[in-house]
């Protein structure tokens, strides 16, 4: 596709400039005191989901600033480009077609989209016979337990949704390994039985290092447990694309689902490297949050910028990063189900926003992905919320908030309710030195040990944050939001001009490592490292023994 303009030199980058530096010193109370349509106009409803972006630094005229900025930087005509498979991915001349996946037709895309039919079919025959306790191991006992071994994409998505969607499980139980370190993949095969235990192995490549370690390690497990070569055909499956690598490794062809190249990993729940989850939930639900998140590429196509929920996101997570200095992001899920979310987000935004240079490949002079963290409601409460809420960086937030719980335990939900509530007004509203002065008082202390602590009880609110909730967290609710999130991550790619679906920066790690695991392992490998390397070398060796 044409190259771009850079941000900063977009006509409506210079004009949002001199408004935030208006909106910086602006109040968020005031701003809803002067607005009285604010509340309820300043909210979005779409697949399922409400977006409140009432509470934040921005008024109408900024809010229709950025939406121009969007239509200047081509994001209505990139939106379409993505969804029908342009080859949106310059640096690899290939389509992102993420969004394939969870479609019920193929459009244009018909020869993909038999593809991912057929992938689908296939996953639906392991999930209900696994289900029904068809699958049996080598030595005849039923299938119980499924391992899924992978790292990054083919580890954080199936994690995330398997977790989040645990009310909805059937008769097989799933679990994940993905660390290189050796407990990991221990203290999950402690508790389970090799002769009723499946692994799935997700790799593209089937090269991935920790993948292939830990998968070589299961396999030494089966074979110690009595299982003999050809039996590893009942317990290995392999999500890949190198068909031959998994044969060596034991695994036959015809247990092996794939893997395409248009689709990144990060970005890969919805085809056959979410098997795990749809095992987990059963096929039924699996199609339900492939829907969800269908029902979400439908707005982000059809929707207008000014009411696009993931490009509202976008802009806002724009609008913060380069015009108010906000370098960071922190999402906070009131549902304990969604307590890997910020793990998961931070691999999708940061892996794909994380550049420095163009998509041409010329250096920035502007920020690009803030960094994103985060955790469940309630415990960051007891932790990093002292800073939201008292330290000096401008720390936007989400808040994600399902109204109802499939606990049944109203009690507790209602108060989980409140504090997330509570915690995105008290940002707004913070508290003076005045009325902190007069709280302490209350509280009975002398006047001037009131006088003395008041400015450490104040806090300056006026902090943005958003609240998305749902009804409840179901597959399909599920589904719309992480596709919001990879939408929200394509449209700021845009606008900074640089490509969300490369990743370069990982290999150099990958590429010095191997030099470094070939000197540990007795290679004399070709020159030296850096000082501080070889120090660190060398003390590895002789703590060896």
């Amino acid at each position: 596709m044409a190259s771009r303009t850079p941000l900063t030199g977009l006509a409506a980058h210079a004009e949002l400039q001199g408004m935030a530096r208006t909106l910086r010193g602006a109040s968020i109370e005031q701003l809803f005191a002067d607005d009285p349509g604010r509340a309820g106009e300043f909210t979005l409803e779409a697949a399922g989901l409400q977006l409140d972006y009432s509470k934040h630094l921005l008024d109408r005229e900024a809010q229709a600033a950025l939406v121009a900025l969007a239509d200047e930087a081509g994001l209505g005509e990139r939106i379409p480009a993505l969804l029908d498979g342009a080859d949106i991915n310059n640096t690899e001349n290939r389509p992102a077609l993420h969004s394939l996946l969870r479609a019920s037709s193929g459009g244009e895309l018909a020869d993909k989209f038999e593809e991912v039919v057929a992938a689908r079919a296939r996953m639906r025959d392991y999930a209900e016979r696994l289900n029904r306790g068809e699958l049996q191991g080598y030595s005849g006992e039923t299938i119980t337990d499924v391992v899924n071994i992978g790292i990054g994409g083919s580890d954080l998505g199936p994690r995330l949704v398997t977790e989040a969607l645990r009310p909805y499980h059937g008769s097989v139980n799933c679990h994940y390994v993905a660390n290189v370190d050796p407990a990991d993949l221990q203290d999950t095969l402690q508790a389970l039985d090799p002769r009723s235990t499946l692994f799935i192995v997700c790799s593209k490549s089937f090269r991935t290092e920790e993948t292939l370690t830990n998968s070589l390690a299961a396999r030494d497990w089966m074979l110690e447990a009595g299982a003999t070569e050809a039996d590893l055909a009942l317990h290995f499956l392999a999500i890949t694309t190198n068909l031959e690598a998994a044969t060596d490794f034991g695994i036959a062809t015809e247990n092996c689902l794939p893997m395409w190249d248009w689709v990144g990993g990060r970005y890969s729940v919805w085809s056959a490297v979410g098997l795990s989850c749809a095992i987990a939930v059963g096929w039924e639900r699996f199609e339900q949050f492939l829907a969800g998140a269908e029902a979400m590429d439908r707005h982000f196509r059809e929707a207008p910028l000014g009411a696009n929920m993931p490009v509202l996101l976008s802009l806002l997570e724009v609008w913060y990063g380069n015009f108010l200095g906000a370098g960071n992001h922190v999402v906070l899920p009131y549902d304990n189900s969604l307590q890997r979310l910020p793990d998961f987000l931070q691999q999708l935004t940061m892996e794909s926003n994380g550049k420095r240079v163009s998509e041409d490949g010329q250096a920035l002079d502007y920020s690009t992905g803030p960094v994103l963290w985060g955790s469940a409601g309630t415990m960051g409460q007891h932790s990093f919320h002292q800073l939201l809420h008292q330290g000096t960086l401008l720390c936007p937030a989400d808040f994600i908030l399902p109204l109802t719980s499939h606990t049944g335990i109203t009690g507790s939900h209602r108060r989980l309710v409140a504090n997330c509530l509570a915690q995105s007004r008290t940002l707004m509203v913070g508290r003076s030195r005045e009325a902190a002065r007069e709280a302490l008082l209350a509280r009975g202390l002398p006047e001037g040990e009131a006088e003395r602590l008041a400015p450490h009880l104040a806090m300056p609110g006026n902090r943005p944050s958003s609240v998305i909730t749902m009804q409840a967290l179901t597959p399909a609710t599920l589904g719309a939001l992480l596709a919001l999130y990879e939408h929200r991550t394509f449209c700021s790619g845009q606008l900074w001009g640089i490509n969300p679906f490369d990743q370069w920066g990982v290999e150099l790690g990958k590429e010095i490592g191997a030099e470094i695991l070939g000197r540990l392992s007795g290679d004399v490998g070709e020159g030296k490292m850096d000082p501080a390397t070889e120090r660190l070398m060398g003390v590895w060796e002789q703590a060896q023994g």
